[in-house]
Protein backbone atom coordinates (compact mmCIF):
# COMPACT_ATOMS: atom_id res chain seq x y z
CA UNK A 1 0.00 0.00 0.00
CA UNK A 2 1.37 3.40 -0.65
CA UNK A 3 1.29 6.74 0.95
CA UNK A 4 -1.58 8.05 -1.26
CA UNK A 5 -3.57 4.80 -0.62
CA UNK A 6 -3.03 4.89 3.30
CA UNK A 7 -3.70 8.87 3.36
CA UNK A 8 -7.10 8.15 1.53
CA UNK A 9 -8.10 5.36 4.24
CA UNK A 10 -7.08 7.53 7.30
CA UNK A 11 -8.62 10.70 5.92
CA UNK A 12 -12.26 8.54 5.48
CA UNK A 13 -11.32 7.19 8.96
CA UNK A 14 -11.45 10.96 10.13
CA UNK A 15 -14.42 11.82 7.87
CA UNK A 16 -16.51 8.68 8.91
CA UNK A 17 -15.60 8.59 13.29
CA UNK A 18 -19.39 8.92 14.66
CA UNK A 19 -18.07 9.68 18.40
CA UNK A 20 -15.52 12.44 19.87
CA UNK A 21 -13.46 9.57 20.72
CA UNK A 22 -12.95 7.86 17.53
CA UNK A 23 -12.51 11.60 15.73
CA UNK A 24 -9.72 11.69 18.40
CA UNK A 25 -7.95 8.25 17.65
CA UNK A 26 -8.97 8.64 13.78
CA UNK A 27 -6.70 12.34 13.85
CA UNK A 28 -4.53 11.21 15.86
CA UNK A 29 -3.90 7.67 13.51
CA UNK A 30 -3.84 10.08 10.25
CA UNK A 31 -1.96 12.66 12.04
CA UNK A 32 0.76 10.07 12.76
CA UNK A 33 1.66 8.96 9.40
CA UNK A 34 2.92 12.52 8.29
CA UNK A 35 1.52 12.48 4.76
CA UNK A 36 1.27 15.82 3.02
CA UNK A 37 -1.31 14.47 1.63
CA UNK A 38 -3.51 14.88 4.61
CA UNK A 39 -3.20 18.39 5.28
CA UNK A 40 -6.03 19.34 4.58
CA UNK A 41 -8.02 17.09 6.57
CA UNK A 42 -5.45 17.82 9.33
CA UNK A 43 -6.46 21.61 8.78
CA UNK A 44 -10.00 20.91 9.20
CA UNK A 45 -10.03 18.93 12.00
CA UNK A 46 -8.66 22.41 13.62
CA UNK A 47 -12.37 23.52 13.70
CA UNK A 48 -13.90 20.44 14.99
CA UNK A 49 -14.66 22.00 18.37
CA UNK A 50 -12.88 18.87 19.39
CA UNK A 51 -9.82 19.76 21.35
CA UNK A 52 -8.21 16.38 21.54
CA UNK A 53 -8.60 16.25 17.65
CA UNK A 54 -7.16 20.11 17.46
CA UNK A 55 -4.03 19.10 19.49
CA UNK A 56 -3.21 15.97 17.61
CA UNK A 57 -3.82 17.89 14.29
CA UNK A 58 -1.63 20.58 15.37
CA UNK A 59 0.63 17.88 15.80
CA UNK A 60 0.62 16.38 12.64
CA UNK A 61 0.69 19.54 10.80
CA UNK A 62 3.86 20.19 12.44
CA UNK A 63 5.87 17.50 11.44
CA UNK A 64 4.94 17.68 8.16
CA UNK A 65 6.37 20.82 7.94
CA UNK A 66 7.06 23.45 5.73
CA UNK A 67 4.81 21.81 3.40
CA UNK A 68 1.80 22.27 5.57
CA UNK A 69 2.48 26.43 5.61
CA UNK A 70 1.14 27.66 2.36
CA UNK A 71 -2.57 25.24 3.10
CA UNK A 72 -2.17 26.97 6.89
CA UNK A 73 -1.97 30.46 5.52
CA UNK A 74 -4.73 29.79 2.27
CA UNK A 75 -7.46 28.10 5.04
CA UNK A 76 -6.88 29.97 7.96
CA UNK A 77 -10.46 30.44 9.41
CA UNK A 78 -11.52 33.64 9.86
CA UNK A 79 -15.06 32.85 11.30
CA UNK A 80 -14.02 30.41 13.86
CA UNK A 81 -11.73 32.13 16.60
CA UNK A 82 -11.09 28.48 18.08
CA UNK A 83 -9.72 27.04 14.79
CA UNK A 84 -7.55 30.44 14.03
CA UNK A 85 -5.76 30.26 16.99
CA UNK A 86 -4.91 26.78 16.43
CA UNK A 87 -3.72 27.11 12.86
CA UNK A 88 -1.87 29.91 14.64
CA UNK A 89 0.42 26.96 16.91
CA UNK A 90 0.51 25.24 13.93
CA UNK A 91 2.71 27.57 11.99
CA UNK A 92 4.54 28.89 15.25
CA UNK A 93 5.52 25.24 15.76
CA UNK A 94 6.88 25.05 12.62
CA UNK A 95 8.26 28.64 12.42
CA UNK A 96 8.10 28.80 8.88
CA UNK A 97 8.74 33.21 7.69
CA UNK A 98 5.80 32.66 5.32
CA UNK A 99 3.88 33.13 8.28
CA UNK A 100 5.32 36.53 9.60
CA UNK A 101 2.54 38.71 7.99
CA UNK A 102 -0.29 36.72 9.80
CA UNK A 103 1.18 36.52 12.68
CA UNK A 104 1.62 40.56 12.41
CA UNK A 105 -1.63 41.38 12.39
CA UNK A 106 -3.38 38.31 14.43
CA UNK A 107 -1.02 39.26 17.66
CA UNK A 108 -1.95 43.12 17.52
CA UNK A 109 -5.49 43.00 15.78
CA UNK A 110 -7.36 39.50 16.67
CA UNK A 111 -9.83 40.18 19.27
CA UNK A 112 -9.39 36.45 20.45
CA UNK A 113 -6.83 36.09 23.12
CA UNK A 114 -5.87 32.92 22.67
CA UNK A 115 -5.47 33.88 18.74
CA UNK A 116 -2.95 37.09 19.85
CA UNK A 117 -1.47 34.66 22.36
CA UNK A 118 -0.57 31.98 19.49
CA UNK A 119 0.17 34.40 17.52
CA UNK A 120 3.02 36.40 19.80
CA UNK A 121 4.36 32.72 20.48
CA UNK A 122 5.07 32.09 17.15
CA UNK A 123 6.56 35.54 16.50
CA UNK A 124 9.83 34.13 18.73
CA UNK A 125 9.82 30.71 16.79
CA UNK A 126 10.64 32.28 13.20
CA UNK A 127 13.38 30.03 11.78
CA UNK A 128 15.95 32.81 10.90
CA UNK A 129 18.27 31.35 8.56
CA UNK A 130 15.10 31.17 6.08
CA UNK A 131 15.49 35.13 5.90
CA UNK A 132 18.02 36.37 3.40
CA UNK A 133 20.63 38.13 4.78
CA UNK A 134 20.12 41.17 3.56
CA UNK A 135 16.79 41.29 4.88
CA UNK A 136 17.56 39.83 8.65
CA UNK A 137 17.64 43.32 10.28
CA UNK A 138 15.05 45.00 9.08
CA UNK A 139 12.65 41.76 9.77
CA UNK A 140 13.98 41.40 12.93
CA UNK A 141 13.73 44.84 13.86
CA UNK A 142 9.92 44.83 12.98
CA UNK A 143 9.33 41.52 14.92
CA UNK A 144 11.07 43.72 18.06
CA UNK A 145 8.47 46.38 17.61
CA UNK A 146 5.67 44.25 17.40
CA UNK A 147 7.08 41.86 20.71
CA UNK A 148 7.44 45.32 22.49
CA UNK A 149 3.84 46.94 21.65
CA UNK A 150 2.45 42.84 22.29
CA UNK A 151 3.99 42.85 25.32
CA UNK A 152 1.47 45.63 26.67
CA UNK A 153 -1.07 43.88 25.78
CA UNK A 154 -4.51 43.49 28.20
CA UNK A 155 -4.68 40.07 28.83
CA UNK A 156 -1.75 38.81 30.97
CA UNK A 157 -1.69 35.31 28.33
CA UNK A 158 -0.77 37.02 25.85
CA UNK A 159 1.87 39.33 27.31
CA UNK A 160 3.08 36.02 28.65
CA UNK A 161 4.02 34.36 25.45
CA UNK A 162 5.52 37.83 24.66
CA UNK A 163 8.01 37.57 27.37
CA UNK A 164 8.60 33.99 25.82
CA UNK A 165 9.24 35.26 22.76
CA UNK A 166 11.13 38.52 23.54
CA UNK A 167 13.69 36.00 25.46
CA UNK A 168 14.09 34.14 22.15
CA UNK A 169 14.58 37.24 20.30
CA UNK A 170 17.12 39.11 22.37
CA UNK A 171 19.38 35.56 22.09
CA UNK A 172 18.65 35.66 18.08
CA UNK A 173 19.76 39.58 17.88
CA UNK A 174 22.73 39.57 19.93
CA UNK A 175 25.01 39.04 17.01
CA UNK A 176 22.78 40.79 14.28
CA UNK A 177 21.26 43.90 16.39
CA UNK A 178 23.06 44.41 19.49
CA UNK A 179 22.33 47.69 20.16
CA UNK A 180 18.56 46.66 20.08
CA UNK A 181 19.22 44.30 22.62
CA UNK A 182 18.55 47.02 25.34
CA UNK A 183 15.64 47.44 24.39
CA UNK A 184 14.40 44.12 25.48
CA UNK A 185 15.86 43.84 28.40
CA UNK A 186 14.67 47.15 29.27
CA UNK A 187 11.15 45.99 28.62
CA UNK A 188 11.07 42.83 30.47
CA UNK A 189 12.70 45.13 33.67
CA UNK A 190 9.59 47.80 33.53
CA UNK A 191 7.56 44.32 32.69
CA UNK A 192 8.91 43.13 36.51
CA UNK A 193 8.69 46.07 37.98
CA UNK A 194 5.31 47.04 36.87
CA UNK A 195 3.02 44.17 35.46
CA UNK A 196 -0.09 43.20 38.11
CA UNK A 197 0.22 39.02 37.00
CA UNK A 198 2.62 36.93 39.23
CA UNK A 199 2.97 34.56 36.51
CA UNK A 200 4.01 37.02 33.70
CA UNK A 201 6.25 38.72 36.30
CA UNK A 202 7.92 34.83 37.15
CA UNK A 203 8.18 34.37 33.42
CA UNK A 204 9.77 37.70 33.01
CA UNK A 205 12.77 36.27 36.08
CA UNK A 206 13.33 33.38 33.62
CA UNK A 207 13.48 35.52 30.67
CA UNK A 208 16.26 37.23 32.06
CA UNK A 209 17.93 34.28 33.40
CA UNK A 210 18.31 33.11 30.27
CA UNK A 211 19.46 35.98 28.20
CA UNK A 212 21.81 36.85 31.22
CA UNK A 213 23.59 32.93 30.94
CA UNK A 214 23.75 33.48 27.03
CA UNK A 215 25.50 36.86 27.51
CA UNK A 216 27.50 35.35 29.88
CA UNK A 217 28.55 32.13 27.98
CA UNK A 218 29.31 34.42 24.71
CA UNK A 219 31.96 36.87 26.89
CA UNK A 220 33.90 33.93 28.04
CA UNK A 221 33.34 30.97 25.28
CA UNK A 222 36.15 32.60 23.10
CA UNK A 223 38.33 32.88 26.15
CA UNK A 224 37.73 29.22 27.17
CA UNK A 225 38.02 28.22 23.62
CA UNK A 226 41.71 30.44 23.72
CA UNK A 227 43.19 28.29 26.67
CA UNK A 228 41.76 25.05 25.22
CA UNK A 229 43.75 25.91 22.12
CA UNK A 230 47.35 27.31 23.76
CA UNK A 231 50.11 24.77 23.70
CA UNK A 232 52.23 25.17 26.88
CA UNK A 233 55.43 25.91 25.74
CA UNK A 234 58.58 24.34 28.30
CA UNK A 235 60.98 27.28 29.84
CA UNK A 236 64.44 26.80 28.22
CA UNK A 237 66.66 24.83 30.66
CA UNK A 238 63.93 24.18 33.34
CA UNK A 239 64.21 20.24 32.17
CA UNK A 240 66.02 17.96 33.88
CA UNK A 241 69.71 17.13 32.30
Amino acid sequence: MNNSDLAQILIRAVQEADSSERLVDAVQELAAAGIEESVPTLIAALGYNNPGAAVAAVDGLIAIGEAAVSPLLELIDDYNYGARAWALRALAGIGDVRALDTLFEAAKTDFSLSVRRAAARGLGTLRWHQVPAEKLESIQTEVLEALLLISQDPEWVVRYAAVTSLETLAIAIAVTLPDQASRITNQLQQLLDTDADLGVRTRVKFAQQKIQQQQHQEVFAPKRKLQETEVEVPHRGGGRR
